[in-house]
């Protein structure tokens, strides 16, 4: 990797691909590298959230992943735009966005039109919280130019029920409107800045949180995580207050709150597990004590299943014989921070690639049968299990791991070079590897071996993409190829019907009142700088 942004990086990898380029392609060979370049990094905001991992501490995490950020930023900015169409998380998607706002000024007025768009689009579908979080931090970054307000109003405008945001984020709400120069209407302004002025509020959900001070009934109109803190300063046991609360729980605030209303008997708090995201239904089964994993085995396998089979949509069945290497040696704990996620993923990956086969096989690294009590335990013997899994004979061969092959080291890295090389160099049994973990040290995810691609992935639900991506990264296909699957992704990513919602991930489940925008109004100031597109 260069000292600094501004130097182009070489690998090995790179120069052994390079010696099958002629003398005259030089620029071929400068596409591979920046392809290859391309790939580190998506591979990194898809896995990596700069909190602590098993092998790395938090500070080695963010350092790495800020480096490879100004290094894309700075090398290939509309391929560093474009990334906000992919799979990655919300926090590197808030970090492109913002490093995009930074230097607006390093881009021509054609190249900030399409970044508009593509950043307006994203904060569509971010949580709000992240969202004013990031407004938060390009106020504390004094990052105040007209693109940047007007990308704050178009989303404050498109959000469904700004009362219900000030009444759930009100400090952040404010940050938003003075950072934006924005006035806000009518009773929304008297609540944000001088809420005690009013005796009565004619919105419905602003008056509930006037009233909630002195009257218990009042709470019960209030979001969840409003509605705790007055059930706290009234005294209101905590089972009666979940049984009355229960209605106006998000989906996801269901399932997080499930087992400690079971404790407490507040039948009312449960959640439809078959509704849930794949990935998040992992962490919670994980979550559960074996012996309640048991007992509960038909109930949270077929919601399991039925979020597999919701995942692979048209895809269910088309893989053929798929056998899949999976991951619950003790490194697949993660850390405190990320408790079993990388084993969440594993056993997300393997209820979907179960519904997209046609004939699947799975083998656990403890050699365990049971996918239901996996546990984060023993060693990595990768390289035992890829023999296991070739002997099938399957058309395809998925390995979920985080790329630490002890058992012994490098085994696996050498059963499937030899592989590759010598018994199937045609590619017959399409190999991948999926890696839920990013190596700080590394800038990537830990690989196999330079013929095998891996790709970072965060969440089982882009399995099937990241298998696509995954193909640019065994270096058969350069950065043409690369930029014409970028202009797709962003084609579909903008003509994609916006989320009802506007980004309201967060709070999925709860009312939403106002009409969109009616509660943003623009200073005069503002009024006489608006030019038209702008923002977008």
């Amino acid at each position: 990797m260069p000292s600094h942004p501004g130097r182009r990086r070489t690998s090995a990898t790179t120069e052994s691909r390079a010696t099958a380029v002629t003398a005259e392609s030089t620029e071929t060979f400068a596409d591979l590298v920046a392809a290859e370049d391309v790939l580190l990094f998506v591979n990194a905001a898809i896995t990596s959230t700069g909190q602590r991992e098993f092998h790395s501490g938090e500070d080695e995490q963010g350092l790495s992943l800020g480096f490879l950020h100004e290094y894309l930023l700075g090398n290939y900015r509309d391929l560093y735009a474009a990334t906000l169409a992919l799979d990655v998380n919300d926090h590197n998607a808030a970090l492109i966005i913002r490093n995009l706002l930074v230097t607006a000024g390093e881009a021509d007025p054609e190249r900030r039109r399409a970044e508009g768009r593509l950043i307006a689009r994203r904060l569509a579908l971010l949580p709000p919280p992240r969202v004013y979080r990031l407004f938060r931090e390009l106020r504390r970054a004094r990052i105040n130019n007209r693109r940047t307000r007007a990308i704050m109003r178009d989303w404050l405008a498109a959000r469904p029920d700004l009362a219900f945001d000030a009444v759930k984020y009100r400090g952040a709400v404010k940050t938003a409107f003075r950072h934006a120069h924005l006035e806000p209407r009518g009773e929304l302004g008297t609540f944000l800045f001088a809420p005690r002025r009013k005796a009565a509020y004619a919105t419905p959900i602003l008056e509930s949180w006037r009233q909630a001070h002195y009257r218990q009934e009042a709470i019960y109109d209030l979001p969840y995580t409003v509605a705790e803190g007055f059930a706290a300063k009234h005294g209101i046991p905590r089972a009666a207050f979940l049984e009355r609360i229960a209605p106006r729980l998000t989906r996801l605030e269901r399932l997080r709150l499930q087992e400690s209303a079971r404790a407490l008997k507040a039948d009312a708090v449960r959640a439809d597990l078959t509704a849930m995201p794949l990935t998040r239904l992992a962490s919670y089964v994980l979550g559960l004590p074996p012996d309640d994993r048991v007992r509960r085995r038909a109930e949270l396998t077929e919601a399991l299943r039925a979020a597999a089979r919701r995942t692979a949509g048209e895809q269910a069945g088309r893989w053929g014989r798929v056998a899949a290497v999976l991951d619950d040696s003790f490194s697949a704990y993660g850390s405190a921070q990320k408790r079993r996620r990388p084993l969440a993923v594993a056993l997300a990956c393997h209820f979907l690639l179960e519904a997209l086969a046609s004939r699947y096989t799975p083998l656990w690294l403890s050699g365990r049968s049971d996918a239901l009590l996996v546990r984060p335990y023993g060693a990595t013997p990768l390289g035992e299990r890829v023999l296991d899994a070739l002997e099938l004979g399957p058309e395809r061969l998925v390995i979920v791991s985080d790329g630490w092959d002890n058992a012994p080291p490098g085994l696996a890295g050498e059963v499937l070079r030899i592989w590759r090389t010598r018994l199937d160099p045609d590619g017959a049994c399409g190999v991948v590897h999926l890696n839920p973990v990013y190596d700080a040290a590394s800038f990537d995810v830990r690989r196999l071996v330079p013929g095998v691609p891996s790709a970072g992935i965060r969440d089982a639900e882009n399995l099937v993409a990241l298998v696509e991506l995954a193909r640019f990264a065994e270096g058969r296909t350069g950065l043409p190829e690369l930029r014409a699957h970028l202009a797709h992704r962003v084609t579909d990513f903008l003509d994609a019907e916006p989320p009802e919602t506007a980004g309201r991930v967060a709070d999925e489940g709860d009312p939403a009142a106002g009409a969109a925008g009616e509660d943003v109004r623009r200073t005069p100031r503002e009024d006489a700088r608006r030019t038209p597109g702008e923002g977008t």
